[in-house]
């Protein structure tokens, strides 16, 4: 059984359409990275996937309340110390303990300050601590290492290897070899959109707005 499934998927950016006729599964237990150059779509991709913008065509298959988003933005409230930042978001998605994100994401240590003291690598390391309390199986994730240092993006390589060792699944767009051997990658540079002048989609409705 598929975790997540697309087919004949078409994204659009602005109203233009970035990405068309893109096809692929995710089972359980299993990583796929998405690869291709800067602006061909990656990040439109995945918040579409996320459910933030529809897509132009094709059709997602994932189970209900079954991902978890993390994106550019590490989503802290500024005033809540890292451990309350965590109960929070356990409290949202009712799964009780924090115990095993301050543990995974080295923020021990870091438990009684307040989110807005930290440095970008420590807000991004509780940033990805959200993705453990949530109990979601798919995570999808968006350049998850920006600001990481070699040693905290081990720490979040080894999270999601246990993610996927638990059943879990993950779908990433990153430039960094994270050392998961499983992970397969997919090339987004064959679904590149054609212009209307070659054939493609029209971006329809938004278009009168760019």
């Amino acid at each position: 059984m598929n975790a997540l499934s697309v087919t004949d998927l078409a994204v659009s950016r602005g109203g233009l359409p970035v990405l068309e006729g893109l096809g692929f599964t995710l089972a359980p237990g299993r990583a796929l990275v998405l690869r291709g150059p800067n602006g061909i779509g990656k990040t439109t991709l995945l918040r579409t996937l996320a459910g933030l913008q529809p897509p132009l065509a094709g059709q997602i298959s994932v189970p209900p309340e079954a991902m978890a988003y993390a994106a550019h933005a590490d989503g802290l409230k500024a005033t809540l110390s890292v451990t309350e930042n965590l109960r929070f978001w356990a409290s949202v998605y009712g799964t009780g303990t924090i115990a095993r994100a301050l543990d995974d994401m080295n923020l021990r240590q870091l438990a009684d300050r307040a989110a807005m003291s930290l440095s970008a690598g420590q807000k991004r390391r509780l940033g990805l601590a959200r993705l453990l309390v949530t109990g979601r199986p798919i995570w999808v994730l968006d350049e998850p290492t920006v600001s990481l240092d070699a040693a905290s993006v081990a720490l979040f390589a080894e999270a999601v290897r246990t993610h996927l060792a638990g059943g879990g699944a993950a779908l990433m767009a990153t430039h960094i070899d994270l050392g998961i051997p499983e992970a397969e990658v997919l090339d987004l540079a064959p679904f590149k959109a054609r212009t209307p002048e070659e054939g493609g989609m029209s971006g329809g409705f938004d278009e009168a707005f760019e």
